[in-house]
C-alpha cells in the first residue's frame, strides 16, 4: 500500500492545530514529524531538543542540521536524567523516567511559548514494543500524529525517502543507557565509558553496533556481515576498549539486534535500544 494516503491524513491532522512543540531528537520518526510539521504549521510550529550524557554522540549535531536547513526555531536544553533516582537505579521501567522528564520539559517550554499542544515521533510499531515512556507521554497528554495517522516504521522511513530527508536510512540511535542491563546502575563514568567504545567503534568505520556494557566486559554487537571485518581489527578494538576501561572485549556471535538486553522481560515486551 502506498504511503501516500497516510501522509496527506497527517499533514490534515498537523494543518489542524492552532501550533505545536515538536520532541526533536533527530532520529528517524522525530525528523520526519518536524519535517511535516513545520510544512503545515510554519512559524507555528517549534523543536525541542535534550542533551545529557545518555545522549549518543552524534544525535544533537544532527538535530541542529536538520532544524537549520528546515529553518525551525529549535530550543536545546541540557538535562541530567541521572540524577533522577529512579532512572539511575535502571529498572526495566526506566525509560519512563527518561520520557516523563522530557515531557515535563517540553510542556514548561510549550506554555512558555503559548504552544497549543506538544508532539511526539512514536509510530505504530512502538505500541507493540517494550516502550513505557508511551505510559509517560499519555499521564502528561502528549500526542503521538504518527500513530494517529496510522504511520509504521517502514512507512516513516519511505515518507522521509520521499521527502528527501537523508535520515530515511538512518539507524536506529537509542540513548546509550540502553546498553547497560537492567538492574545495573547508570552513572555518568559508565555512560562515558560507553560512549568513548563507541566512538572507536565509529571511527573504525562501523554504522551499525552497539557496545553492551558488562562492569569490566564489553559486548559488541555488529551485523553478521560486519563480524569478518571486526575480527580482522581484533586487538586495535580491544586494545582500544582496554584503554577506556574494559578488562574483556568479546565479539556477541548473535550479531546486532536491537533491543538484546530485553530477553530478561517477559515475552511479549519487545526491543528498546
Amino acid at each position: 500500500m502506498s504511503v501516500g494516503p497516510k501522509i496527506e491524513r497527517l499533514h490534515v491532522l498537523l494543518a489542524s492545530l492552532d501550533s505545536a512543540l515538536i520532541a526533536f531528537s533527530g532520529g528517524v520518526d522525530s525528523s520526519y514529524l518536524l519535517y511535516a510539521a513545520t510544512r503545515a504549521l510554519g512559524p507555528r510550529c517549534v523543536a525541542l531538543t535534550t542533551t545529557s550524557s545518555a545522549t549518543p554522540a552524534d544525535d544533537l549535531a544532527q538535530a541542529r542540521t536538520l532544524a537549520a536547513a528546515l529553518g525551525v526555531l529549535h530550543v536545546i536544553r541540557a538535562t541530567d536524567e541521572v540524577a533522577i533516582a529512579a532512572y539511575a537505579a535502571n529498572p526495566t521501567n526506566r525509560c519512563y523516567f527518561c520520557k516523563d522528564n522530557l515531557f515535563t520539559l517540553c510542556r514548561q517550554e510549550a506554555a512558555r511559548r503559548m504552544l497549543a499542544v506538544v508532539l511526539d515521533g512514536a509510530n505504530v510499531d512502538d505500541q507493540g514494543d517494550h516502550r513505557p515512556g508511551l505510559a509517560a507521554a499519555a499521564e502528561q497528554g502528549i500526542r503521538h500524529p504518527l500513530i494517529e495517522t496510522g504511520f509504521t516504521k517502514a512507512d516513516v522511513r519511505e515518507a522521509s525517502r520521499l521527502a528527501g530527508l537523508d535520515t530515511w536510512d538512518r539507524p536506529a540511535s537509542p540513548c546509550l543507557s540502553s546498553r547497560v542491563p537492567y538492574g545495573t546502575a547508570i552513572t555518568h563514568d559508565v555512560l562515558a565509558r560507553i560512549a568513548a567504545a563507541e566512538r572507536v567503534l565509529r571511527s573504525a568505520g562501523f554504522h551499525e553496533f552497539r557496545v553492551r556494557h558488562h562492569d569490566r566486559l564489553a559486548r559488541i554487537e555488529v551485523p553478521a556481515r560486519d563480524m569478518a571485518r571486526l575480527i580482522a581489527l581484533g586487538s586495535q578494538v580491544s586494545d582500544a576498549l582496554r584503554e577506556i576501561g574494559y578488562a574483556w572485549v568479546t565479539l556477541d556471535l548473535s550479531g546486532f539486534r536491537s533491543g538484546s538486553l530485553n530477553v530478561v522481560l517477559p515475552q511479549r515486551e519487545g526491543p528498546e535500544g
